[in-house]
């Protein structure tokens, strides 16, 4: 029998608790900035990468962009087809491995947000090979607009302190952090309530990433312009400097 990785286990029953976790309530502003960044042109083709419930791009689509929405854990896709038909909006919604995506040349704009894949995997490889697919899909003059967990965060701050005080009642719960310093790899224990109400423990590896890497990273794939920021939730701005301090980062690629 095979075990699913720790990332399937904990969104393929999730997707109501999913939408009231604290980190998911920054959509509008983080829209807000996004479409700053597409400087309103609305026939940009989007792909939304771990589109998780389809809030970034049901909000997007409000706004009269065209976006596709993938994901690897077919509930949340279900809640997002869900939310999608309800606001009477029209939104492709495919199950998709960010590591394979099926697209090629296709689109405009990238957006991978709220660690939608990356950092999740296993393996370095594995988060690379997100890229790269994401990469591929993209037309020749694209736009990769993403966060990702801050390296720099857990070198100065608790990463265990941060997540129990940012958590709210119902919220899942993180414990026994292990960040390991030779591999950047949080290794903690993940307990949730699923959408049944059943309890759950997971044992979650999560990759966090220093700007540096990222930067050699995306040049290697031909990003000929990388800017990196703090990533504040639901405002987003080019004026948030990167600190210690910020839990994520925001990355916007340009090749």
């Amino acid at each position: 029998m095979t075990t699913k990785p720790w990332y399937e286990s904990l969104f393929e029953n999730y997707a109501n608790k999913y939408d009231k976790e604290v980190f998911t309530q920054g959509t509008i502003g983080e829209c807000d900035f996004i479409e700053h960044e597409f400087k309103n042109k609305k026939k940009l083709k989007i792909l939304d990468v771990g589109c998780g419930t389809g809030r970034h791009a049901i909000e997007l689509t409000k706004r009269g962009y065209q976006v596709t929405g993938i994901d690897l854990a077919e509930g949340q896709l279900k809640k997002a087809r869900e939310k999608a038909a309800a606001a009477n909006l029209n939104i492709d919604f495919y199950r998709q491995d960010a590591r394979n995506i099926a697209f090629k040349n296709e689109f405009d704009v990238a957006i991978m947000l709220c660690e939608g894949g990356f950092p999740l995997m296993e393996t370095d490889e594995m988060n690379y090979q997100i890229l790269k697919s994401v990469t591929e899909a993209l037309k020749t003059q694209g736009k990769f607009i993403f966060t990702t967990l801050n390296g720099l965060f857990p070198l100065f701050n608790s990463i265990e302190k941060f997540t129990a005080e940012e958590g709210k009642e119902g919220n899942a719960v993180y414990h026994s952090n292990n960040f390991d310093l030779m591999t950047f790899r949080d290794r903690n224990i993940t307990e949730f309530e699923d959408d049944d109400g059943n309890k759950k423990t997971l044992e979650s590896n999560e990759r966090y990433y220093v700007p540096s890497e990222i930067t050699w990273q995306l040049k290697t794939l031909g990003y000929s312009t990388i800017d990196i920021y703090g990533a504040t939730l639901g405002a987003f701005s080019r004026n948030d400097k990167l600190t210690p301090d910020d839990f994520e980062m925001l990355v916007i690629a340009e090749t």
